[in-house]
């Protein structure tokens, strides 16, 4: 694409270890073709604010891989296809401002957008495709439910933190003879208490993939007391997990959002009710997203960040870089966004937990 001299680069949603690792690789990698780079502040609220558009060169980007959140800021709730207006009276309007978010990248002489997020602000990316930009996308999320790839960056780092985590319980969970619960992040999708879980030693694990049965994960607890003769138990629960006849909790912020949370501390409750053993939960919340990238999500993150600068050279906007092991390939914006990838029933790590005898809280 010889018509190429300047493209832009954004952080949207939730942050992820790894995200300066990719914005360091397109920044180097465009360099090389002789492309200028912008970076877009707080996703696209940078578009609509003074200095809210940065330039970017070899010397900004200099000792930003290891480190953790993003140069560029993040934020959840700037969409422009419903973004907030407050009125004179302090309503609250919405309004769709993607063909501003156009003019804007068009009046700032960008050429092509790299947008990295996960499933929300790709939908974004992919509306604003839609309209003409040409877009090119980065999966990023620890939660490893994007479609279309076969791992996020950011998902690897989270695992090993909340296995740490899982770790260092056992001992305080021993010592004082205690069932703990831990509540790990994910969303709807239980890829990271099932990976930490298995990895960490736990008794029990619960996903939203499997509804759970209370007494089962109760009878595993006191069988683990029992003839195991153990004295503490480790339950991981993920925050979506459910039962079979509930739905998942949600929780309200101070601003009135809706979160998911709080199933953690419900299992803790239930247990004691129904074993009578001490029991505590821990929300290890947002540590997960914290911290500097381990060397796969590094190694992940600059491949998909010198991928997209590929993609745009190549012209392939509309699309998404991806995992395919051991390729890193283009897809579909639309089939990156269609759907969110949940842990199969029969994966192999599932069979690998039931084989340790780790009660899903199913059997």
């Amino acid at each position: 694409m010889s018509n190429i001299r300047r493209i832009a680069v954004n952080t949207g949603g939730g942050d992820a270890p790894g995200l300066n690792a990719v914005i360091r690789a397109v920044v180097l990698s465009a360099e090389q073709l002789g492309w200028k780079v912008v970076g877009l502040k707080d996703s696209y609220d940078g578009l609509f604010e003074e200095g809210g558009v940065i330039p970017l060169d070899r010397r900004a980007v200099r000792g930003i891989t290891h480190l953790g959140g993003t140069i560029l800021g993040t934020t959840n709730r700037g969409n422009p296809l419903n973004w907030p207006v407050e009125g004179p009276d302090g309503t609250v309007t919405y309004e769709d401002r993607s063909q501003q978010v156009v003019d804007l990248i068009e009046k700032h002489e960008v050429d092509a957008l790299i947008a990295i997020g996960g499933d929300g602000s790709l939908a974004i990316a992919h509306a604003l495709s839609k309209l003409g930009l040409p877009v090119v996308g980065v999966p990023k999320t620890i939660d490893n439910d994007l479609a279309a790839t076969n791992l996020t960056f950011g998902f690897t780092t989270a695992v090993e933190t909340a296995t740490d985590a899982i770790g260092k319980l056992h001992s305080t969970a021993e010592a004082h003879e205690r069932t703990m619960v831990v509540e790990l992040m994910g969303r709807t999708a239980g890829w990271i208490a099932l990976h930490a879980g298995v990895a960490g030693t736990a008794d029990v694990i619960l996903i939203p993939e499997i509804p759970y049965d209370i007494g089962v994960v109760c009878r595993k607890i006191e069988e683990r007391y029992g003839s195991h003769g153990s004295q503490f138990a480790i339950v991981v629960v993920a925050e979506g997990a459910h039962t079979a006849e509930g739905s998942m909790r949600y929780r309200e912020t101070n601003e009135g959002q809706h979160r998911l949370g709080g199933i953690g501390k419900v299992v803790s409750e239930q247990i004691h009710e129904l074993t009578g053993r001490e029991t505590r939960e821990l929300v290890l919340g947002h540590l997960q997203r914290g911290g500097g990238p381990n060397a796969y999500d590094r190694l992940l993150a600059l491949r998909f960040g010198a991928a997209a600068v590929r993609m745009v050279q190549q012209g392939r906007f509309g699309t998404m870089v991806a995992l395919d092991p051991p390729d890193v390939l283009a897809v579909p914006l639309a089939e990156a966004i269609s759907r969110i990838k949940t842990v199969p029933l029969d994966s192999d790590t599932i069979q690998t937990a039931r084989s340790l005898g780790i009660c899903l809280g199913d059997r």
